[in-house]
């Protein structure tokens, strides 16, 4: 598995969302130009798992949150910290829409590749 979420992006609409399982796993939202602006996680708390969760994120009406992605995962929140320490290598800061997470609480990582 590939350290950063390479699929492809999707409308974050009600009819894209309502296509989702309920399993748990990791997404990103996203803007138009495909920039990274939220990286979220769904656990054994979250309701209706994937598909709720995007729910959720679909009725908060993000206007900058235009499309999605997710990974079905249940070492989800190892996986979610891998991402969020994947992006603040790349970056150097986490995504505009995780005001939810301390980056101090954050490990380092060294990912290889683009």
């Amino acid at each position: 598995m590939a350290v950063r979420l390479s699929k492809a992006w999707n409308p974050l609409d009600s009819e894209h969302v309502g296509q989702l399982s309920g399993q748990l796993g990791v997404y990103q939202l996203g803007n138009a130009q495909g920039d990274i602006l939220y990286i979220g996680v769904v656990g054994g708390r979250s309701r209706y798992g994937m598909r709720g969760e995007l729910k959720d994120q679909l009725a908060a009406k993000r206007d900058e949150a235009t499309c999605f992605r997710c990974e079905v995962n249940m070492a989800y929140r190892t996986r979610h910290i891998e991402l969020l320490q994947t992006f603040m290598h790349d970056h150097g800061r986490l995504p505009i829409l995780n005001t939810d997470v301390d980056p101090a609480t954050l490990g380092r990582i060294r990912p290889g590749g683009g």
